[in-house]
C-alpha cells in the first residue's frame, strides 16, 4: 500500500546503462537524458568534477590532476564507486521531485553478465537513490523498444550492437530462447582503427579521433561512392604532429575483424534456432539496434551472409531505453520475468 502511494509521487525511471552512452527514460515524459558514460575525477581525491558530455570533452585532454574515465567496460561495471556517482548524478538530474520519494528504476543490462555483475548494477542503482531496482536484459528491452511482438509464440530476432557488447537474441513468448553476447562493439571498432593507423602509418591517434573516422567514413560493406578524410595525430617516428588522408576502403579493412565477430555471433544464434522459429525468421528477418547499427552497410553484410531480410530500427540508439519505458507501464510483466529467472 505504501509502495503504491509512493508510486503516485515518484517518477519511475528506465536506464540504458551503456558502455558508451547512458540514456534515461522517465515515465510519462519519454527520453529526458542522453549523455556519454564518462566521469572526470580529481586524481588521488576521487572527487567527481564533471559527468557526461562535459567529461567526454576532457577525454585525452586532461592535465595530470584530472582523470576522465569510462566506468563501464564491455557493458559491465569496471569501477563501482564512479558508476554509482554517475548514476546518482543522472537520477538527480531527471528526478526533480522531493528527495524523500525515491524512484523505481529499471536498468537494462547485457544478457551475458554474471550474477555478481547483476548484483553490482543493483547495488549501484540502490545507493544512487533508487527505491526498487529491476533488471531487464538489453536484447529483450531493444526488441520491445523497436515494437517486436515479443509476447507472441513466434520467432523475433534482435541484434543490439552497443559500445561494449553485441547482443544477439532469439525471442518468443516473452522469453529469450537463445542469446549470444560478445564483448565486441563500437569501442572495439574504434580500437581497431587506432591500431590500423599505428601499424600502417605510424600515426598515433586518440579514441575520439578514431570514433570520428568511424562515424564519418566507416563502413562494413563496399559503398557506391568511396570517400576520404583528413586525420590529425602524432607521428610515432618523428614524434611531431602530422596530418594525412585516409580512405573509406582503408577504414573498412581496419574494421574487418570486429565486424566479422558480430556476423559470426549472428550465424551461431541462427544455427541454434529451433526449426519452427527459423521458419518465422525467413519472413520476418532480423532487426538491428544500438549505435553500431548505424555503421554503413552492416545490414547489407549480415543480409548477404545469412540470406535473411535485415532491417535497421528507426532510432537504433534509443531502442533499449524505449523498451525500458514500455516496461515501466507493465511492471507485472517484469516481475513475472524476474520470478521465472530465479532457480
Amino acid at each position: 500500500m505504501i509502495g503504491r502511494i509512493f508510486g503516485l509521487f515518484s517518477n519511475d525511471i528506465g536506464i540504458d546503462l551503456g558502455t558508451a552512452n547512458t540514456l534515461v527514460y522517465v515515465r510519462d515524459r519519454g527520453i529526458v537524458l542522453r549523455e556519454p558514460s564518462v566521469v572526470a575525477i580529481q586524481s588521488g581525491a576521487n572527487r567527481v568534477l564533471a559527468v557526461g558530455e562535459e567529461a567526454k570533452r576532457m577525454l585525452g585532454r586532461t592535465p595530470g590532476t584530472i582523470v576522465a574515465i569510462r566506468p563501464l567496460k564491455a557493458g559491465v561495471i569496471a569501477d563501482f564507486e564512479i558508476t554509482e556517482a554517475m548514476l546518482r548524478y543522472f537520477i538527480r538530474k531527471v528526478h526533480n521531485r522531493r528527495k524523500m520519494v525515491r524512484p523505481r528504476v529499471i536498468v537494462a543490462v547485457p544478457s551475458g553478465i554474471t550474477e555478481v555483475e547483476k548484483r553490482a548494477v543493483k547495488d549501484s542503482a540502490t545507493h544512487a537513490g533508487a527505491r526498487e531496482v529491476y533488471l531487464i536484459e538489453e536484447p529483450m528491452a531493444a526488441a520491445i523498444g523497436v515494437g517486436l511482438p515479443v509476447q507472441e509464440p513466434a520467432g523475433n530476432m534482435i541484434v543490439d550492437i552497443g559500445g561494449g557488447t553485441t547482443e544477439v537474441a532469439l525471442i518468443s513468448l516473452a522469453g529469450i530462447v537463445f542469446s549470444r553476447s560478445v564483448r565486441v562493439g563500437g569501442d572495439e571498432m574504434d580500437e581497431a582503427i587506432v591500431q590500423y593507423m599505428k601499424r600502417v602509418y605510424n600515426l598515433m591517434i586518440g579514441e575520439r579521433t578514431a570514433e570520428e573516422i568511424k562515424i564519418s567514413i566507416g563502413s562494413a560493406y563496399p559503398m557506391e561512392e568511396e570517400t576520404s578524410m583528413e586525420v590529425k595525430g602524432r607521428d610515432l617516428v618523428a614524434g611531431l604532429p602530422k596530418t594525412l588522408t585516409v580512405t573509406s576502403e582503408e577504414v573498412r579493412e581496419a574494421l574487418q575483424e570486429p565486424v566479422s565477430t558480430i556476423v559470426e555471433a549472428v550465424r551461431i544464434t541462427l544455427e541454434r534456432c529451433p526449426p519452427e522459429l527459423s521458419a518465422d525468421l525467413v519472413d520476418r528477418g532480423l532487426i538491428l539496434a544500438g549505435g553500431g547499427a548505424l555503421l554503413r552497410g552492416i545490414d547489407r553484410l549480415i543480409a548477404e551472409q545469412t540470406g535473411l531480410p535485415v532491417h535497421v530500427a528507426d532510432d537504433p540508439l534509443s531502442a533499449v531505453v524505449e523498451g525500458t519505458g514500455v516496461v515501466l507501464h507493465e511492471l507485472n510483466f517484469l516481475r513475472k520475468m524476474a520470478s521465472a529467472e530465479r532457480p
